[in-house]
Formats: structure tokens, sequence, C-alpha cells
């Protein structure tokens, strides 16, 4: 009975291991016609944002923590960012985060603008920290939805 209770221990923690080795970031970019905005909302898996960090502030942070969000906040806007014709950053407000146990997620808004107004992405969110994170952006505008990718070599991706 021991070593039924060993080995499925020991299979489970395999297990853990063999799931996380896949990094992945979601990220959904709409525009919202009732607020004139386009509104970007990021999804992570915790353990790596919480990581990354770390490695960057030396320190475990508190994301429920004003300050500790901050450290975030800029990160993220280091990391990803949309521009306009001629290569202009827009402007993302940070609207907020909700974090549990498994993802963080991020919003942000760019007020008064619109999906046409968007030229290209730049993704690089965790792509400097583990060289095999990849990020998915969908794009829906009109009904339609067009997808990219974004990884350590592909930071950039054109919309028009």
């Amino acid at each position: 009975m021991k070593r039924l209770i060993l080995a499925a221990l020991l299979l489970c923690a395999s297990a853990a291991s063999i799931a996380h080795r896949f990094h992945a970031g979601m990220t959904d970019i709409t525009f919202n016609p009732r607020t004139g905005s386009v509104e970007v909302v990021h999804t992570y898996m915790a353990h790596d944002i919480d990581a990354r960090l770390a490695a960057l502030h030396k320190r475990q942070l508190d994301l429920a923590d004003g300050a500790d969000e901050a450290l975030l906040r800029q990160y993220i806007e280091q990391q990803f960012y949309l521009t306009g014709p001629g290569k202009r950053r827009i402007a993302l407000k940070w609207v907020g985060i909700s974090v549990n146990v498994d993802s963080v997620t991020i919003y942000q808004e760019a007020g008064a603008t619109r999906l046409a107004d968007v030229s290209a992405v730049h993704h690089a969110v965790l792509a400097d920290f583990l060289p095999d994170q990849a990020n998915t952006v969908n794009v829906k505008q009109d009904g339609d939805i067009r997808t990219l990718a974004f990884d350590r070599k592909h930071p950039e991706r054109m919309l028009k």
C-alpha cells in the first residue's frame, strides 16, 4: 500500500512539472463601440509573472499591494504596447488586474482610439525571461478574429 501511495505521489509530482513546460500568454484586443475605446485584456500564468517580477526586483511581490502592482504595470508597459501611424505609441490606460492562484489578468484601455488607428502590436511580455514564451493576440473586429503569434524572435506584428 505504501508503494502504491508513493507511486501515486511521484506520478502527480511529475505531471505537475510536465504541465508547466509550456509558457504562454493570451491577449485579446477589441474595440468597444459604446466607449469608443480599444480594450486590451492579457492573461498570463501567475507562476510565470511571479517568477519574472521576483527576478527583476530580487524579492517576492504581492500584487494585492498597490506599490507591487505598480511594478507589474511598469514591466507590462515596457514589454507590451500598441503603435499608430509613424510608430507613435498609443497611450494605454491601466484599468486594473485580477489575480488568482493560476493566472494574472491585466486590463488596459486606449481611450478615444479605434482599431483602425492601431498599426502594430509589440508583445514581449515574459519573452525576455522565458526563452520558450509564446504570446498569442486575438484582435476582434466587426465579428472577425485575427490571431497573431509573438515570441522572443518576433516581438512585433503589423496589423495593417
